[in-house]
């Protein structure tokens, strides 16, 4: 896949996320619709905490959007993500479908983000052929025999 191809790519998948986020979690909980509510409150969460998370989520989203802070972003977006998934398992929720949604999220996150981020495809390379032991060892390093 060609520079420009993987760019877009990551830009869709990423709008795809940001909207998904704003329509189906943010905004439900800052504008105070009822389903925030009784959903935290299905999940064991006292009232009154929608609208913190919702600001929480935004900043995260926020931060994730923003090219110099993207990594950031999506490092305490995934701890938010983990969160919710520890309140699914602790609330004893079906394991695919709402355990693992934090999970399918974070990784349609990180796939746009490593689409359209260069430096993070460095540090995190999809290779086709596994690395042989001495090509992976460090240059100047000498195994003890």
């Amino acid at each position: 896949m060609n520079a420009s191809t993987m760019l877009w790519s990551g830009r869709i998948l990423t709008g795809l996320f940001a909207l998904f986020m704003l329509a189906a979690s943010i905004s439900p909980k800052l504008l105070g619709l009822p389903v925030a509510e009784e959903t935290l409150a299905q999940l064991g969460w006292p009232a009154g905490y929608s609208h913190l998370i919702g600001f929480i989520e935004l900043g995260c989203l926020v931060l994730y959007l923003i090219p110099r802070t993207s990594v950031l972003g999506a490092v305490l977006m995934m701890g938010i993500l983990g969160g919710a998934m520890a309140t699914q398992i602790r609330a004893e929720s079906p394991l695919f479908s709402h355990v693992f949604f934090s999970l399918y999220l974070g990784l349609f996150m990180w796939g746009g983000l490593w689409l359209r981020d260069a430096g993070l495809r460095a540090v995190f390379p999809f290779r086709s052929q596994p690395v042989s032991a001495k090509a992976a060892q460090p240059a100047g390093l000498v195994r003890a025999r």
